[in-house]
């Protein structure tokens, strides 16, 4: 009918693609850690560290997932939860690996200190960027009777926040060369993924932006948030607070399919509304140093697939 066609036609506009099986290139991903990069590809996850004697230290593991052995898991929406949970742990990990061999802790972490840890890092997060924006906004005089404008100005309080924590963490040393190192990821990948040879020259002349970053999935998730959270009223303070975490994997669910969808159209609507993601990402990445640079591509040829196994097909 009219409101199929409709749909099918946004979606092909959006997509910038025929309805017909395209090669494309497996995800690889990656994370910055102490003086080092962690890669994560199809089949392994690998953790590459510059040691203070010069030499790269590299951790390598083939990379399990729970999607595996539950395939219902990978449907769109659920995926995305079971990613982010995912890469919080391995990510954990990779950290704790990265500043024993950075020479910043004698020993790495154990899985229950990485989860302890975990648990306080999820606990500051809920206080400061859920339970003191709904705190906070009780106080702004003229918007008290309307709670659909209460819980956008919740979200734009959210959003501030957020901004104000990456660049006071930003203002560091320490903080600035991991950012460095987030540069050289980024760059490396999309040498990766434009099929060219992982050499310091031709990773240095990529854009050290990226439409998948994880920067710009936390700040689809803050927008996500302040849409799917005004239309829930305006209750006490610890059922507002309950809520929002409750329905966080549902927009961690949506902001991820905007994340994968984004990283593969070539649409120029769709990367109009990456723009502010990607714009964040001039706070949270820096350009990187040669031997940086080094230590992202050994991390990532640690993980590519053989050429042979590097595309899949996919039906659009």
């Amino acid at each position: 009918n009219y409101w199929q066609g409709f749909g099918l036609c946004l979606y092909l506009f959006m997509k910038g693609n025929p309805l017909a099986k395209e090669r494309i290139k497996k995800f690889v991903g990656g994370q910055a850690v102490i003086e080092g990069v962690m890669m994560r590809g199809p089949g392994y996850t690998a953790t590459a560290v510059r040691e203070p004697s010069g030499s790269i230290v590299v951790q390598k593991e083939a990379t399990t997932s729970i999607q595996e052995r539950y395939p219902i898991l990978k449907k769109p929406f659920l995926r995305g939860c079971i990613a982010l949970y995912e890469s919080l742990v391995i990510g954990m990990k990779a950290l704790s690996f990265s500043a024993k061999a950075a020479g910043d802790e004698e020993e790495e972490m154990s899985n229950s200190e990485i989860a302890i840890t975990m648990v306080f890092s999820t606990l500051f997060a809920i206080a400061l960027f859920v339970a003191l924006p709904t705190f906070v906004v009780k106080f702004i005089p003229g918007i008290q009777d309307n709670h659909f404008i209460l819980n956008l100005v919740e979200g734009a309080i959210r959003l501030a926040l957020f901004l104000l924590y990456i660049w006071g963490i930003g203002q560091t040393k320490d903080i600035q060369r991991v950012f460095q190192y987030h540069g050289a990821e980024h760059k490396t990948i999309h040498a990766y993924e434009n099929n060219l040879p992982l050499t310091v020259e031709n990773v240095r002349i990529q854009s050290r932006l990226h439409p998948r970053c994880g920067t710009n999935f936390l700040l689809i998730v803050m927008v996500v948030s302040i849409f799917v959270f005004a239309f829930l009223g305006w209750p006490n303070l610890l059922e507002r607070i309950v809520s929002r975490v409750l329905l966080m994997p549902v927009v961690a669910g949506i902001a991820y399919e905007f994340i994968r969808f984004a990283g593969r159209s070539e649409s120029s609507f769709v990367k109009s509304l990456v723009k502010p993601g990607l714009a964040l990402q001039y706070m949270t990445t820096r350009e990187p140093e040669a031997d940086q640079i080094e230590v992202a591509i050994r991390a990532l040829e640690e993980v590519r697939p053989p050429e042979e196994d590097a595309y899949e097909d996919e039906t659009y």
